[in-house]
């Protein structure tokens, strides 16, 4: 099959596109015909080789974790699954070798979901990581809940605007940090927008002058300093920035 690989560590450059061996249907995974693939930092995280001490690679590696397709050929224990069946999955191995970037992908039954019928093919392949992600944070690590008023940091981004709709859908009051030309959209979403730089946490506290139940932040420095003096009493706050997980505060 057709895909994108790189057989070492580097930039871009590294990168080429060919054959390369096709994927093996193990009993519990089914065979995905890929209509699309979402590209996330992570991505080329793992192509610069910032990734070696976690994941082991097996070159040449197929990058990419995120997809939407159309399930092809399902494994002998496969009963979650039909030839034909829409899919969006997080295809994530404990190796680098066999990603998404592929006319077709083997993923395991854990990994897949079924496409949401109002998303196309395109829209639904950036849904799994970015959601998945926000998901986990709003939800197991902040435990948000009705009532509560929340920061998002990164608002308008991938995982920033998926955590500004969650926190919305759980009943909280959600401000969102953005650019000024962004406003409209975190709006559109149901957040208050606030614009991120100097002068940051006067403009929060003029929204929400007793302080944040919550808050989930995506870009670290200056935010994660600022966002620490903005909780309010027994207020929870995870960060995500450079791929490690921080949580202060809880309950």
């Amino acid at each position: 099959m057709k895909a994108i690989s790189y057989s070492r560590y580097g930039g871009p450059e590294v990168l080429a596109f060919g054959e390369v061996r096709d994927p093996k249907v193990g009993p519990d995974s089914v065979l995905v015909k890929v209509r699309a693939a979402a590209v996330n930092p992570v991505d080329w995280k793992a192509r610069e080789g910032y990734l070696e001490p976690l994941f082991e690679a097996a070159f040449p590696v197929v990058p990419g974790w995120d997809v939407s397709g159309v399930v092809v050929r399902a494994g002998v224990a496969v009963s979650e699954f039909d030839v034909g069946d829409e899919v969006i999955g997080y295809v994530r191995e404990d190796f680098l070798s066999r990603g998404t970037f592929a006319e077709y992908v083997a993923a395991p039954l854990r990994t897949l979901a079924r496409k949401p019928r109002n998303l196309s093919f395109e829209e639904a392949a950036g849904l799994p990581l970015a959601g998945l992600t926000a998901y986990q944070v709003l939800i197991k690590r902040l435990r948000v809940r009705r009532g509560e008023t929340i920061l998002v940091h990164a608002a308008a981004g991938g995982v920033g605007s998926l955590a500004v709709q969650l926190g919305v859908h759980l009943g909280a009051r959600v401000i969102g940090t953005a650019s000024e030309s962004n406003h409209d959209f975190v709006r559109s979403l149901g957040g208050e927008p606030v614009t991120y730089g100097d002068g940051l946490g006067d403009r929060v506290r003029g929204l929400a002058p007793e302080g944040v139940n919550a808050v989930f932040d995506t870009v670290g420095g200056d935010a994660l300093k600022v966002s620490a003096n903005l909780l309010a009493p027994e207020g929870r706050l995870v960060s995500i920035a450079d791929g490690d997980v921080v949580t202060y505060g809880g309950r």
